[in-house]
């Protein structure tokens, strides 16, 4: 029986369109109402996946920027995981010196240095979820994140790093330059204490080791007295690859990437599909 669910945010519970589906979110609601914990696994920081979900009126915990942060249902912070200014510096060297631009993402919120770099980001996001998506409404969706604040631009990034009073929890990496990337991956994998993974086609998602999706649902449903057995997660990236190696039940989505595919036990529909809603109404069955 699968008693808590953790579904992931882009290319999975949000569609092209960068909202939740009436269908998804009212199955979310009739596994809450059915005593099925429900948490939300994304790569977004708090700020960025609070507002989405608020909008479907959805109140569920929220496994933040890749498991660096789990927030309540109010949206208290339970804990973090932060890269340290060690790490930071030995990342931010790597990433300079191959000339990739980085996003840096903070219990604050996310900074960023460069506008038209920061839409190309979300763009490979947004776009790697969904290739036949609108690229316009991609547009649209990406620019939302600076005209509602989500994103801050900032001269340097210097200040941040140096605040001691400030987590720094994720660098979010793209560039267009494949090869550079693969050395970035190479070099930053050599670092034992930092997790690398992707969520698009360009880009690059490093946190600290422990501050892993699938680490940070273990922590999750142990505190719930739920084994990962009776756990199902929903997901289409390889940063929900962590989540997939540990649960009873792991549900790629249709619009994943064949690899991720063959990882999964089942596959269900695409995001513009309800395949979350689908997923959750046959466990609900089977739950019966």
């Amino acid at each position: 029986m699968i008693k808590c669910v953790a579904i992931d945010m882009d290319g999975t519970l949000v569609n092209s369109k960068h909202v939740v589906s009436e269908e998804n979110a009212q199955a979310i609601k009739l596994a809450q109402s059915q005593g099925i914990e429900v948490v939300i696994a994304t790569g977004r920081s708090y700020q960025e996946a609070r507002y989405v979900l608020e909008d479907a009126h959805i109140r569920c915990p929220i496994i933040c920027v890749n498991g660096a942060e789990v927030r309540s249902v109010e949206g208290n912070k339970l804990y973090s995981i932060p890269l340290q200014l060690k790490e930071i510096h030995m990342l931010t060297n790597t990433l300079n010196e191959l000339d990739i631009y980085y996003e840096v993402y903070t219990d604050e919120g996310t900074y960023s240095r460069d506008y038209d770099k920061a839409i190309s980001t979300i763009m490979d996001i947004f776009m790697s979820a969904n290739p036949r998506q609108d690229y316009e409404k991609a547009i649209e969706g990406a620019k939302a994140r600076f005209d509602k604040g989500m994103v801050k631009l900032i001269d340097s990034y210097e200040p941040l790093f140096e605040n001691p009073a400030k987590e720094i929890y994720k660098l979010l990496a793209f560039s267009l330059d494949q090869e550079s990337l693969a050395v970035a991956t190479g070099r930053l994998k050599n670092i034992e204490t930092v997790a690398v993974s992707s969520s698009g086609a360009e880009n690059l998602e490093i946190t600290h080791y422990n501050a892993q999706k699938g680490i940070a649902l273990t922590n999750f449903v142990e505190q719930r007295g739920i084994s990962l057995f009776e756990t199902m997660a929903i997901g289409d990236n390889y940063n929900d690859v962590s989540m997939f190696k540990r649960v009873g039940r792991a549900v790629a989505m249709g619009n994943a990437p064949k690899d991720i595919h063959k990882i999964c036990h089942t596959v269900t529909a695409t995001n513009d599909e309800n395949g979350v809603a689908k997923a959750i109404l046959a466990i609900l069955s089977e739950n019966r």
